[in-house]
């Protein structure tokens, strides 16, 4: 009742791997690109129709087809709601995250979008996983770590601060002593964002406790970049009205 069968039909048709060798070679990418579009015209009553293509996209040879498909993870996961997700997306989703990093970083970018639609016991099964998003293929690759960084300040709202402190504290301390520039700044709004959680939440032993590993891995570092990393994030906390000086 919504579309023509045999336009349905047509589209479904362009995972087949003969059409691409007859019609384009790239076919089964406009499919995954196009794919959310025709999932919110038909409705997730209607995502049956659609939940076998998906499948055969996510498991696609070329890493350009599964690419596509984890840049827009997310909005499928707005169209088809938290049940849905949770079924058929979260199992796909968990692939990505072994991908290659052509493909990784496709739900890396929006890591905060998807994990904000998920139940808080199954989001926090992810807590585990993040540490992975650290190694890449390349080492020289990064605008991956520093994606990361970045997504970490909003994930930061979706745990609570124990969580903060065991699992993306070790992660933020990693990033702050990275060989980029750039990945070591945005780590240091990334620090600041977590004193801000545990403090915000009354977290001040978790707090203090932070503030004292950072003084000694830091502060008394025995390499001036070490030194230096630890005032600029008492630059920023200044900016944003922390002053890790203050507390400890």
């Amino acid at each position: 009742d919504i579309i023509p069968q045999p336009l349905l039909d047509q589209y479904l048709s362009m995972t087949d791997p003969a059409r691409a060798q007859t019609v384009d070679t790239e076919i089964a990418k406009h499919c995954a690109y196009s794919l959310p579009g025709v999932a919110l015209t038909l409705g997730r009553q209607n995502w049956h129709c659609l939940k076998d293509t998906y499948e055969t996209l996510a498991s696609d040879v070329q890493w350009k087809v599964r690419r596509t498909l984890a840049f827009s993870i997310h909005e499928l996961a707005v169209i088809l709601g938290d049940q849905l997700t949770a079924a058929d997306l979260v199992p796909i989703f968990n692939g990505f995250l072994k991908d290659l990093d052509e493909v990784r970083i496709g739900v890396l970018k929006h890591l905060y979008d998807f994990l904000k639609l998920l139940h808080a016991d199954k989001r926090r099964e992810y807590l585990y996983q993040l540490q992975e998003f650290v190694v890449t293929d390349n080492s020289r690759n990064w605008r991956f770590r520093y994606e990361l960084a970045e997504q970490l300040i909003l994930i930061l709202e979706l745990y609570n601060p124990n969580d903060v402190y065991d699992y993306l504290r070790h992660i933020a301390l990693t990033l702050c002593s990275d060989k980029v520039s750039e990945v070591r700044w945005i780590s240091f709004k990334l620090v600041v964002a977590i004193l801000q959680k545990f403090y915000a939440n009354n977290a001040n032993a978790l707090g203090l406790n932070f503030i004292n590993e950072l003084v000694v891995r830091f502060r008394h570092c025995s390499k001036w970049v070490g030194r230096q990393a630890f005032a600029f994030i008492c630059q920023v906390g200044t900016f944003s009205r922390v002053s890790v000086c203050t507390f400890h």
